[in-house]
């Protein structure tokens, strides 16, 4: 005992003549989180240390070297500071999102929600995914990616997320035509008014973050305000020379590889971005053909500013994308026996389906800092997209979706698509070949000051927008021998539809914030005005003459208030309540109306460091809800939106979190999260329908692929050095069409539940090694009955990788 006493007296004596000292330090994200895993180094190296569970790190330092200490997270910004120049011997660092690169007035107009640390100041229902839950499992499938969002219908298509079907509180979720989809508070949809039902989605795998906003707040990110609006946030541009990567791969020859770098100066910046991912596919085709795909995806972004301290602040940005896409997919599915035996199967038939598709984006944003009370963001953007799905159309004259859904009816078709039965001249491929581009500019005027006690920031915005889909098509017709397609005469481009569809909109809104005391109230409003155009070359003038031209206009001008009003109880209790008005555009179509409807939602928030809980309800009163006549929902694919009527949409959404480990433990964290939602949304009038998916609809139908109950539930165990993360999510059945869940002639999904489990493993600071497995008890489900036939989710897989950070 003496020799230990002796021995740490030395070691006491030996740290005083040396001058060193313990600093005790905690760095905490904005919203008062403790950051787990943060790195700390100096830089002279001799201090290199991570934060502990609750954000905690110790260092000795050397009052007689100059030592300045970085503390960088994945996500966040990186923080210097000099040791000595502290007064205590305690220290707490406050990093900021990575979003807030930029100036906070920029992040206003370019996020929905303000970030993490101001999304549960919110009115209404948000959600901010910043980029370490991104990370956790490194999805590149949007599908997955929202899996534990509440009040979000998914239907699945392809097992990878290359065409996704959103849809919010009940909203529709075919090809997500029901909600606002930006990047960085831009428009993604290459012709989101002319035609929102196109088959582009951003590239989830880039971004930084993710925001979903629901309830009365989201007027303001039109010109679909029924549901809510997601907004993909890219990289920005990084304050210092940084760059990140990752080199990922997995089952059935997934490949992934993402890389950036950037770094700014006093008065520019850059960066740089790529990603590359790619499969051989889970699918078997008969006779041994291409199931898989692949993606690339690159951005540029580049910055000039003024300096930061100038008496007016400019800065101009300029953001260049490019990215293409190439899948063996295909609209036919399988027969219900053929599923039962073979899950995973493709018909000889579809051999020859592909999609090719190329889109850019161009965004110039300038940002003026008036006064100290107003700013001014404004963007110049265009988007042009072009794709071509060439695939199996028609057999014999058929429907795919016919003879699959009654194969016994169609015994020789079903023959024929299944290779078992030669035929020449019958399968009838289609060339579905369609441009788009999307163009405008748009401001956002900020204004924000204090008078006494009240709070008040007021948003002003105007958008003058165009878009445009030029379909211009053509079939071939294939014959089949032995399994094998041959083609056997080839159509003329332009003869099969060959019309071009315009919007022209302006929008505008003004959203006024009033915070007194504990009230918050956020009333504001929306004005759409809409003249939409198509002009339809018809099927025998490809060269566009004009001589069979036939041209409809739809004007549509609307206005969309709404309110929205919080109450905070205290520090960690509040309320919120609102009512919207909600809209989608009616298309070009004489006599089809524009989707409105009455919104209303109330909920309670909960936020304390080690947990947070919320629930809200919500009730869609539908005047008139528009279908959309869609070849990816069944029907005959002329992109037609028809009036529904009346239709009422109500549900519940509960969502939590919470740290099953006591304060006290210094080692490990256990957090817990789950997410629920009730849906029950039905039409309120009976009428007709020659759209597929709703047929002859009766009073108290429920919408179809809107499941009435999902749950998902995850759970981590961390530390500093690594991460284990679980998380099974459960999606109840669909109806396939309008009809009654409790009558069993009509055709549905089976409800389904799937779990995915990742570890990232901290080798250092630079080097995360990644390994995870998607749906781990390998459920066999259906994802879908529609557009022809059953569709299978993804089959379990694995992915192992490396993550690389400068």
């Amino acid at each position: 005992m003496k020799r230990i006493i002796i021995l740490c007296l030395i070691l006491t004596s030996f740290k005083a003549s040396i001058g060193q000292n313990v600093i005790t330090g905690h760095v905490y994200t904005t919203d008062n989180q403790p950051l787990v895993g943060a790195y700390i180094s100096s830089n002279n190296k001799e201090i290199q240390t991570v934060t502990d569970l609750h954000g905690q790190f110790l260092i000795d330092i050397n009052p007689t070297a100059h030592q300045v200490i970085t503390i960088s997270s994945v996500g966040f910004q990186t923080k210097s500071i000099s040791l000595n120049d502290l007064n205590s011997d305690k220290l707490t660092i406050i990093l900021n999102e990575s979003i807030t690169n930029l100036p906070e007035v920029l992040v206003q107009s370019v996020t929905m929600t303000g970030g993490l640390a101001y999304v549960h100041k919110n009115i209404g229902s948000a959600h901010f995914i910043n980029q370490k839950e991104i990370q956790r499992f490194s999805y590149s499938d949007i599908n997955r990616t929202l899996r534990n969002i509440p009040g979000v219908n998914i239907q699945e298509e392809d097992g990878y997320g290359l065409r996704p079907n959103i849809g919010l509180r009940a909203s529709g979720s075919e090809r997500s035509s029901k909600i606002t989809i930006m990047e960085d508070g831009i428009l993604a949809a290459p012709a989101p008014y002319a035609a929102p039902s196109a088959y582009y989605f951003p590239t989830i795998g880039r971004m930084e973050a993710i925001e979903i906003m629901k309830g009365s707040s989201q007027i303001k990110y039109g010109p679909f305000t029924t549901g809510g609006a997601i907004n993909l946030i890219s990289t920005p541009i990084p304050l210092k020379l940084s760059g990140h990567g990752d080199l990922i791969a997995g089952s059935d020859g997934y490949k992934m590889l993402h890389a950036n770098f950037g770094n700014s100066y006093k008065n520019v910046g850059y960066m740089i971005e790529t990603f590359h991912y790619g499969a051989e596919g889970f699918k078997q085709l008969d006779n041994d053909g291409a199931t898989g795909f692949k993606k690339a995806d690159y951005l540029i972004k580049f910055k000039v500013n003024t300096n930061p301290n100038a008496d007016i602040y400019q800065s101009l940005q300029f953001k260049i994308g490019k990215a293409s896409e190439t899948s063996n997919e295909t609209y036919l599915g399988l027969t219900k026996t053929d599923f039962s035996i073979t899950p995973y199967r493709r018909y000889a038939a579809s051999a020859q389906d592909k999609m090719n598709t190329s889109q850019s984006q161009y965004v110039l944003t300038h940002h003026i800092n008036v006064t100290s009370y107003l700013d001014v963001v404004s963007n110049i953007y265009r988007n042009e997209f072009s794709r071509n799905w060439y695939k199996l159309d028609k057999v014999n004259g058929q429907k795919i979706s016919n003879i699959l859904r009654s194969p016994h009816n169609f015994l020789n078709e079903y023959g024929v698509v299944s290779g078992q039965i030669d035929a020449k001249n019958a399968l009838r491929l289609k060339a579905n070949n369609r441009s788009y581009y999307g163009t405008g500019v748009q401001t956002h005027l900020i204004f924000h000051f204090t008078d006494k006690a009240v709070q008040h920031k007021i948003d002003i915005g105007l958008r003058i927008h165009e878009d445009q889909i030029d379909r211009f098509q053509w079939t071939d017709n294939y014959s089949i021998a032995n399994g094998i397609m041959t083609l056997a005469s080839v159509g003329t481009p332009g003869t099969e539809s060959n019309r071009v569809e315009t919007a022209n909109a302006l929008a505008a809104f003004v959203d006024y914030k009033l915070k007194w005391n504990r009230i918050t109230l956020t009333p504001g409003m929306r004005y759409e005005n809409i003249k939409a155009e198509r002009n339809d070359y018809g099927k025998v003038d490809p060269e566009r003459s004009g001589i069979d031209l036939s041209i409809r206009k739809n004007n549509t001008s609307v206005v969309i208030p709404g309110l929205g009003i919080n109450y905070d109880w205290n520090s960690s209790i509040s309320t919120f309540s609102g009512v919207h008005k909600g809209f989608a555009p009616p298309g070009s179509k004489e006599g089809t109306k524009p989707e409105k409807s009455w919104n209303y939602e109330i909920g309670i928030r909960i936020i304390k460091p080690n947990y947070r809980f919320q629930i809200l309800g919500y009730f869609n009163d539908y005047e008139n809800l528009l279908g959309a006549d869609l070849a990816a929902s069944g029907g005959q694919g002329t992109s037609d939106l028809f009036n529904g009527g009346a239709a009422r949409a109500m549900g519940l959404e509960i969502e939590g979190s919470y740290n099953l480990l006591p304060a006290s433990s210094n080692s490990f964290k256990l957090p817990i999260s789950f997410a629920y939602t009730y849906t029950k949304a039905t039409f309120n009038n009976d009428f007709d329908s020659e759209f597929d998916g709703w047929g002859a609809v009766q009073k108290g139908y429920f919408l179809p692929y809107t499941p009435k109950q999902q749950f998902s539930i995850s759970v981590a165990l961390e530390h500093s050095k690594f991460l284990f993360d679980i998380s099974t999510k459960y999606n109840g059945e669909m109806l396939a069409q309008a009809g009654q869940f409790s009558d069993k002639t009509f055709s549905r999904t089976d409800a389904y539940m799937t779990t995915d489990v990742s570890l990232n493993y901290r080798w250092t600071r630079q080097i995360t090694a990644f390994f995870n497995v998607n749906n781990v008890t390998n459920e066999i489900y259906v994802a879908s009955l529609r557009p022809a036939g059953l569709r299978p989710g993804l089959p379990r897989s694995y992915n192992l990788g490396f993550k690389f950070n400068l």
